[in-house]
Parts: C-alpha cells; sequence; structure tokens
C-alpha cells in the first residue's frame, strides 16, 4: 500500500524560507511522477509543483516559479518542495501526491493523483 507522509510546515512570517518533506513508501518509488498540491480555506485543491519520475523535469503553476523548487531523492524514497520568498497568499495545507502509471513525467491536475497524504499545514503570516 502506498503510503506517503509529508513534514516541515509551520508558521513563518513574509519573505522567509520553508522545506517541506514526503517521505513515500509501499512501492518503487523511482517508477513514479510526484507533485505537490495546496488546499487554501475555502478554496479547491490546487497545482504547485511536478516533478517526473526521473526528476529531469519540473513543472511549477506561474504562482510560485522563481520561488519554489521541486526535487526528489529516489534513494531515499524522498520528495521535497523548497519554498522561498513566501507570501500571505502561500498559506495552505500543502499535500504530496503521485498517480499509477509508471514513468511519468508531470501530475498538474488533481484528477491524476491517485494517492494523497495527510497534508501539511503551511501559514504565512504579513
Amino acid at each position: 500500500q502506498v503510503r506517503l507522509v509529508e513534514s516541515g510546515g509551520g508558521l513563518v512570517q513574509a519573505g522567509d524560507s520553508l522545506r517541506l518533506s514526503c517521505a513515500a513508501s509501499g512501492r518503487t518509488f523511482s517508477q513514479y511522477a510526484m507533485g505537490w498540491f495546496r488546499q487554501a480555506p475555502g478554496k479547491e485543491r490546487e497545482f504547485v509543483a511536478s516533478i517526473s519520475w526521473s526528476g529531469g523535469r519540473t513543472e511549477y503553476a506561474e504562482s510560485v516559479k522563481g520561488r519554489f523548487t521541486i526535487s526528489r531523492d529516489n534513494p531515499e524514497n524522498m520528495l521535497y518542495l523548497q519554498m522561498n520568498s513566501l507570501k500571505p497568499e502561500d498559506t495552505a495545507v500543502y499535500y504530496c501526491a503521485t498517480e499509477r502509471s509508471l514513468w511519468g513525467t508531470a501530475i498538474i491536475r488533481t484528477t491524476q493523483v491517485h494517492y494523497w497524504g495527510q497534508g501539511t499545514q503551511v501559514t504565512v503570516s504579513s
């Protein structure tokens, strides 16, 4: 059974940085694309960043381009999201996600996601 466990969230001030981590287990991590999504109160869950199975291709939402960096460590079964220059509008619960298809290149829609983590709260104060 696939399990995704996020960590690293917290309360920070605008302009600060945070690094989210996602520990994956239950299948061969290196064969699947991974992604980060977020959901703010009263809003729909939205795409943040995606990385291909090899790490060679990344995709970002326009709102985070240039500030966030997604990466993965396949031997350690870990996914990361480095978030710099945080803004109050980045406040949300952040979810790690993956799909069922092998050798995926990007996960940018919630409809592609088959497995979700439990989420980690990120709060950015102004």
